[in-house]
């Protein structure tokens, strides 16, 4: 999109100009022969999208249009749209020279300035074009962008506003105008400024992807997808496309075209770490549990601070016998919630698995020293791993314990002590009471089913 807000302006320009040039009967009536022929020529040669051989045909322009104010300004901005910064500033400079008042001219300084970075001149020609033309579309949707880069939606969607006072039909300014209102949901605003847009260009890509955005929130998937399809057919290498297509076909339960669609995410952009999330969120949503371990091991390799996808890794590396991995990614997660008790049991039960006894043994002891209530059921957990002991009293507890989700968590942790502890009559026994709760609000419902060789 960024090429796209680069360019804008100068492709404009130059299709106001076309428009011009085709319709020469009414605009040249009273003008030379060899000037109609040289618009003529000029308007073919844009309708093909040839800028060099446009720029090719002012080499050969007659003698009495070679002053035109406004066929320079149309050269400047070919020459702009071709890259040729520094001949376009040069024709700029001389037409300012000649007419500084004239918005065309001012409009083409205010381009050049803006693909040289220019900021100071950009600011200039912007102040003398709205001094002229309060309302001019280009200065104001320049403003507009620079708002909405800064994230000040209000500003930016009050400067698309004065844009489309100065030209209703401004694609650009109707699509600012209506994803500000959306940020800020004012969805009747928003709604409005895209069906208008919508009408008057079907085929813009992104009026199509945030209609799909609106049909989306109102569990309309299959018209969402319609919008998207669109989108993506139109501009097939945005990223965010391919997210919003993967979600509404997960929505749908199209795990094949979620798939699809999120896998092309990926491909776009492979360094980017939210594909691989959601790939892995759906693998686990599917049960396969091998891809969403390699899936989650991607998401925390691409972004290392994304800390939602750890104890997910170290659920599945667990379930992998991975118990270095399982007891890194648990220190992770730990991190983002140092109060966790979970995150505290499962490092301590991969020490267990990994014989580092002595490890293991310092870590609880840490642990226990942090936990002021000894008479409480996590100091007692946390003693019945440190002293391999005392199970009795931490089940007589768990069976007074109220709130079903800390049960089904300390039902999971009675488990696994007796898992480790090679008693496994017992630890099936718990793992059963923990799935039978049917309560997974806790990640520890998942590896009890897990443990119980029961399948989602």
């Amino acid at each position: 999109m960024k090429n796209l807000f680069q360019k804008k302006t100068a492709i404009a320009f130059c299709a106001v100009f076309f428009l011009t040039a085709v319709s020469i009967p009414v605009a040249f009536a009273q003008n030379s022969q060899a000037e109609i022929q040289f618009v003529e020529k000029l308007g073919a040669a844009l309708e093909k999208g040839s800028l060099e051989q446009a720029l090719e045909i002012f080499e050969s322009i007659p003698a009495e249009l070679k002053d035109d104010t406004e066929l320079l300004c149309l050269k400047g901005s070919l020459l702009l749209s071709a890259g040729k910064i520094q001949e376009a500033g040069q024709t700029a400079a001389l037409l300012l020279q000649k007419e500084p008042s004239n918005i065309d001219v001012l409009n083409l300084n205010f381009m050049v300035a803006k693909q040289k970075g220019d900021k100071v001149n950009k600011t200039k020609f912007i102040k003398q074009i709205l001094a002229v033309e309060p309302y001019n579309p280009e200065a104001n949707i320049e403003l507009a962008d620079e708002q909405a880069l800064k994230k000040n939606w209000r500003n930016a969607r009050d400067y698309y506003k004065k844009a489309l006072a100065g030209d209703g039909t401004n694609e650009e300014a109707l699509l600012g105008y209506g994803k500000m209102c959306y940020y800020m949901q004012n969805d009747k605003d928003a709604k409005d400024a895209f069906a208008k847009l919508y009408n008057i260009n079907p085929l813009n890509p992104q009026v199509n992807a945030y209609l799909g955005k609106y049909e989306a929130e109102n569990s309309q998937y299959k018209k969402a997808i319609e919008y998207i399809k669109t989108a993506i057919q139109l501009d097939p290498q945005n990223t965010d496309y391919w997210f919003d297509y993967g979600t509404w076909s997960r929505m749908l339960g199209d795990y094949a075209g979620a798939e699809a669609a999120w896998k092309q995410a990926v491909a776009l952009e492979p360094e980017y770490f939210l594909g691989y999330a959601y790939l892995a969120g759906l693998y686990d949503e599917q049960e396969r549990r091998n891809d969403a371990l390699e899936y989650y091991r991607l998401t925390v390799e691409k972004n290392p601070q994304y800390y939602y996808a750890y104890e997910s890794l170290g659920m599945y590396a667990w379930d992998a016998g991975k118990w270095s991995e399982a007891q890194t990614a648990f220190e992770q997660a730990l991190k983002k919630n140092p109060n966790s008790i979970s995150y505290k049991l499962m490092i301590t039960a991969c020490l267990y698995k990994q014989n580092k006894n002595l490890e293991m043994k310092a870590f609880t002891e840490g642990l226990m020293k942090n936990l002021p209530n000894r008479q409480g059921l996590e100091y007692k957990l946390v003693r019945m791993y440190h002293d391999r002991g005392g199970d009795a009293d931490v089940a007589v507890n768990i069976s007074k314990e109220t709130n079903r989700t800390k049960k089904g968590r300390y039902l999971f942790y009675l488990a696994l002590y007796y898992e480790l502890t090679g008693k496994d009559s017992l630890a099936q026994k718990y793992y059963n009471e923990v799935t039978a709760m049917q309560s997974p609000m806790f990640f520890e419902y998942r590896m009890a089913q897990w443990a119980s060789g029961i399948k989602k």
